[in-house]
């Protein structure tokens, strides 16, 4: 069997699979991300029953960051400067029993969820995807080739620098940088400006709050497209659950991007290059789950060369 879990900033979930059916959760927990001795104590808690239970071949952790994911570097399994109270420096896999005693993959949340829909979501007629979430944080996952994106920290989209729309009044909330793509574009900051969340906005607010966030949302896979390459880029998150804002992203990529004359391939087809998840609220967890699988089978790669040699 193997364990997915997706640490996010206000959930987890725990899942369970068999490797025969690694979509289904045969076994799953939800709670809620509160200090990280009661989280990290609840994941355990479902790990070491899953073991006893039914054994355990691997597990893998998308967990929110940034994350050190190198294990050739120091503080490997940290959580590390994170804006999330009480959690900045947390050493995360140190923490886990389960992770001494299981071979464990680790990665960021949101890399967990682009690898998830590119094995087996809304990404698996393409080998290059990338996920962004929008929700308590910006976050974006890559998998180019079927292989995640990432090292000590990255990437780190959230704190882009991003052009300004031009009715954009809020000053931004990054208690870093201010005005970065997260300040202005998570969650948080919809809450700041309009008074309540992105699903609630009154149709009079509704319509300047979706071209202002829209603009952003385009700016980010815009972003992400010119420097990776990838062929599909896939959004959720909290404030993507508002109806019309993904339509109103799609629009606004060809406004950024300089529509299908500037060249690029994402400006040709925006309803086919931003798409939501295809695995809905499992992107993560069986993104996790996934590199679990990827760890088994380089590990058996590995074996099977030395033998032969």
């Amino acid at each position: 069997m193997i364990a997915g879990i997706e640490t996010g900033g206000t959930k987890v979930l725990c899942g369970l699979v068999d490797p025969s059916a690694p979509t289904v959760l045969v076994e799953s927990r939800r709670f809620a991300t509160t200090s990280p001795g009661e989280t990290i104590s609840g994941i355990e808690t479902f790990l070491v029953d899953a073991e006893s239970r039914y054994g355990l071949d691997a597990l893998g952790i998308a967990t929110f960051g940034p994350v050190n994911v190198d294990p050739s570097l120091p503080r490997y399994g940290w959580i590390t400067g994170t804006p999330k109270p009480g959690w900045a420096n947390t050493k995360l896999l140190e923490r886990l029993g389960t992770a001494a005693r299981v071979p464990t993959a680790l990665l960021s949340d949101v890399s967990g969820a682009a690898l998830g829909e590119q094995r087996w979501g809304a990404g698996r007629d393409v080998g290059s995807v990338a996920y962004a979430t929008f929700g308590t944080g910006v976050g974006v996952g890559v998998v180019v080739d079927g292989r995640v994106l990432h090292g000590n920290g990255f990437p780190e989209f959230g704190h882009l620098l991003v052009r300004r729309h031009p009715l954009d009044e809020y000053a931004g909330g990054c208690p870093f940088h201010g005005d970065c793509l997260e300040g202005l574009a998570a969650g948080p900051s919809v809450q700041a400006r309009w008074g309540t969340d992105s699903s609630h906005l009154h149709p009079r607010t509704a319509r300047l709050a979706f071209e202002i966030l829209g603009y952003y949302i385009a700016q980010t896979v815009a972003a992400v497209a010119y420097s990776t390459g990838v062929q599909k880029v896939v959004v959720g998150g909290g404030v993507l659950k508002a109806p019309g804002l993904l339509d109103e992203a799609r629009r606004q990529l060809p406004v950024v991007t300089g529509g299908p004359l500037a060249g690029h391939a994402i400006s040709a087809d925006p309803f086919d290059f931003i798409v939501p998840p295809g695995l809905g609220d499992l992107s993560g967890v069986l993104g996790a789950v996934a590199a679990a699988q990827l760890l088994l089978s380089d590990a058996a790669a590995v074996s099977t060369a030395h033998s032969a040699g």
